[in-house]
């Protein structure tokens, strides 16, 4: 039994090749704040209390948008916040947005938006008498940047 690659399988059916990202998705995250008992060791370790965590984490929230806020100033843009989640497809606003703005390299548009998220919740277990943080569900900002690369350009049929 021989191996074909998927090139020459489905030949008859491809019509072109993807020669770099069209996106790059970069998630970012301190690995030992990453779970729960990663973020209460850290905390006890910091000499914060456990119930001080949203004091703790107020801080690093508001760099974050202080930073997304003061990139779009730089590049002359306003951080659009998506209300609905359904309300339109980015990508079709970012092809519209492209029409107008040309494909010359830099930040093309910042969007943010209420989203699910896993979060931490301070929390005191009567029975054990531990103080902890544990996982629950909320909603965080996330924030999309939108930008042409110098050496990849715009994606095919951006424009």
């Amino acid at each position: 039994m021989s191996t074909k690659l998927l090139t020459e399988k489905y030949a008859d059916d491809l019509y072109g090749v993807l020669h770099c990202f069209d996106r790059v998705i970069i998630n970012g995250s301190v690995r030992q704040w990453s779970y729960a008992k990663g973020m209460t060791s850290y905390l006890y370790g910091q000499d914060i209390r456990i119930f001080d965590y949203t004091k703790f984490a107020e801080p690093l929230r508001n760099a974050v948008r202080q930073n997304a806020q003061a990139l779009a100033e730089k590049n002359g843009l306003e951080i659009e916040f998506i209300s609905k989640h359904k309300a339109f497809r980015k990508e079709a606003r970012i092809k519209a947005i492209l029409s107008e703005r040309g494909t010359q390299p830099g930040l093309v548009h910042i969007f943010s938006a209420r989203e699910p998220c896993q979060v931490y919740q301070p929390w005191h277990d009567k029975q054990s008498h531990k103080t902890f943080v544990k996982v629950s569900q909320g909603k965080c900002l996330h924030y999309y940047f939108y930008f042409i690369d110098p050496a990849c350009g715009a994606p095919r049929g951006a424009v």
